[in-house]
């Protein structure tokens, strides 16, 4: 892999931008909330991560009426994502910047407003812009637009796994020089009524109402995850394009893999210590190598036995320190794995490891990280699945502007 990662722009429920976001998660603060966005009063769920404030600041007004909040939130996070790396693409060549963007869900709170409008007054209250709206490209196509980008443009859909298969995209777009620069990630927003009634039918998601007790991942009490909205974009460079504008990169991609794993009914274990081990080769990095793995942490009871026994398997018993801060603020599904991947490259560069709230004292196979960690970190692993058997994983190394 070539890639390096010169500016990050996250918006999550924990905060907006890196300043907030980071103080947030590493005093492992939770952010989850009681649901606003609707009268859920009649509803069998309580909880989400909300973003507080929903002000995407840098988008010109008439595409408010346009495009999903979900599309939004995007737009907003490739603003942050090149004002942290003071990147102008008007400076780029014409087709030398591209973009890879993860959604599973698309634009269903604007879907199902001009649904209802549809089906309450008729047709002609139907916004035009629903049939593009919903699409899950949207926000991959309504960014490039934006800032006029001309490149490659990918939209990816893999469900959890979507954020970080979008980076391993932009990568292979830098490597065979399709691109010098892309924007990657992923963000999803699905806290409308239609959107929520749909998660909750996976019988995945927890029924608490004390936030505090809702997301447990690795718990034995653990009864589903909290879903948020939110996610990351990052600016992918190649070395040489970062190196001639004197960019300091917070550290590179350096492996990458995926696998699929077996129908639920069949008696064959988990493939997610393939994906593991395909980056790690690919990145060539030894498991002993490796300080931080930030992991999937569904909070399903199937799914943290699948993923603890398959960290065991690759690391060892308690061999290395695992942790998902992603508990405090929700699930975020095509933006969960580029928002650790940011939070992984920001633990690098400060020399802590933020911690996994409502996480369990101890566990049989996992060094789970439950309080800050200080030291030197150099090394990272991001893990992220899909619902429907997707795995990804992401190998990171520390670029040299550490405060460590």
């Amino acid at each position: 892999m070539t890639a390096v990662v010169t500016g990050i722009g996250v918006w999550t429920s924990a905060g907006k931008g890196l300043d907030e976001f980071w103080k947030t998660v590493s005093a492992s603060t939770v952010t989850l909330s009681e649901l606003t966005r609707f009268d859920h009063s009649t509803y069998p769920f309580t909880l989400a991560g909300q973003l507080r404030d929903h002000g995407a600041t840098g988008i010109p007004s008439r595409l408010i009426a346009q495009t999903d909040v979900w599309t939004r939130q995007g737009l907003e996070e490739s603003l942050l994502a090149l004002d942290d790396a003071a990147l102008d693409l008007a400076a780029v060549a014409e087709y030398d910047a591209g973009i890879a963007l993860a959604s599973s869900a698309g634009g269903v709170e604007f879907g199902q407003r001009e649904i209802s409008a549809l089906w309450a007054q008729g047709p002609q209250h139907v916004s035009a812009y629903q049939s593009i709206a919903w699409f899950y490209a949207a926000t991959t196509g309504q960014t490039s637009i934006h800032h006029r980008i001309r490149g490659q443009c990918d939209a990816v859909v893999a469900e959890g796994a979507g954020g970080l298969d979008a980076l391993a995209v932009a990568d292979q777009a830098l490597a065979d020089g399709t691109s010098s620069i892309m924007l990657c990630g992923g963000t999803d927003s699905a806290l409308s009524p239609y959107g929520m009634v749909c998660q909750w039918s996976s019988g995945l998601l927890s029924g608490q109402t004390d936030h505090e007790k809702a997301y447990r991942p690795f718990h034995e009490k653990a009864d589903g995850w909290v879903p948020g909205e939110g996610g990351a974009v990052l600016v992918a460079e190649t070395p040489a394009a970062a190196s001639a504008r004197s960019a300091e990169p917070y550290g590179s991609l350096e492996g990458f893999g995926a696998s699929f794993d077996p129908p639920p009914e069949s008696d064959r274990s988990s493939s997610l210590p393939t994906a593991i081990d395909q980056a790690l080769t690919q990145a060539q990095v030894r498991p002993g190598e490796v300080d931080v793995v930030f992991a999937d942490a569904a909070a399903v009871p199937d799914w943290d036995r699948a993923e603890a026994e398959s960290l065991a398997r690759v690391f060892g018993s308690r061999a290395v320190p695992v942790t998902a801060p992603k508990s405090g603020y929700g699930r975020l599904y095509s933006g969960g794995g580029a928002v650790d991947t940011a939070t992984a490259l920001l633990a690098m560069r400060y020399g802590v490891l933020p911690p996994t709230p409502n996480a369990p004292s101890a566990h049989p196979l996992l060094d789970l990280v439950c309080d800050a960690r200080e030291g030197k970190f150099t090394t990272a692993l991001v893990v992220a699945r899909g619902h429907g058997g997707f795995n990804s994983a992401v190998v990171l190394k520390a670029g040299a502007n550490t405060k460590r």
